[in-house]
């Protein structure tokens, strides 16, 4: 089984922003979380991160052919605005989880809005960087079913 990662703008800078928010760890310790998972759970954990949005758009295109058996996303700020990433969500039919490290609900009036989670089955916030390990979870029994 695959499962694809993608990480949107500012992701790569995790252990430096806002660390009251988005936690102490880097992004490193994410990517190493994450290979931890894929080996726990025998499947291939691929991880992408940019700060632009044609390629991570592009990166979702490259998943419809590439064998992906599931996506989890964290868009960052293109949660809130990028109807071209939540397109580009809908076009493929694997089991999908938009996650945020922080509970966007709590947090600015315009974080509480995505544009993207009604392209996915499931989103989860505020569970800190364990988001990102539910989401596998998820997409896991998904598949199983």
């Amino acid at each position: 089984m695959k499962i694809l990662v993608i990480n949107g703008p500012n992701l790569n800078f995790l252990g430096i922003r806002e660390k009251n928010i988005y936690g102490t760890q880097d992004y490193a310790y994410l990517q190493k979380l994450l290979e931890e998972k894929g080996k726990e759970a025998g499947c291939e954990v691929t991880v992408f991160q940019s700060n632009h949005e044609g390629a991570i758009i592009d990166r979702l295109q490259e998943a419809y052919f590439d064998g992906t058996d599931g996506i989890v996303i964290n868009p960052g700020a293109f949660t809130h605005y990028s109807y071209a990433i939540r397109d580009a969500l809908a076009s493929i039919t694997v089991p999908k989880v938009e996650i945020h490290i922080s509970d966007i609900t709590k947090r600015e009036e315009f974080r509480k809005t995505s544009v993207t989670a009604t392209s996915c089955d499931r989103q989860i916030y505020g569970q800190g960087l364990d988001g990102y390990l539910q989401a596998i979870d998820f997409i896991l029994e998904k598949q199983i079913l």
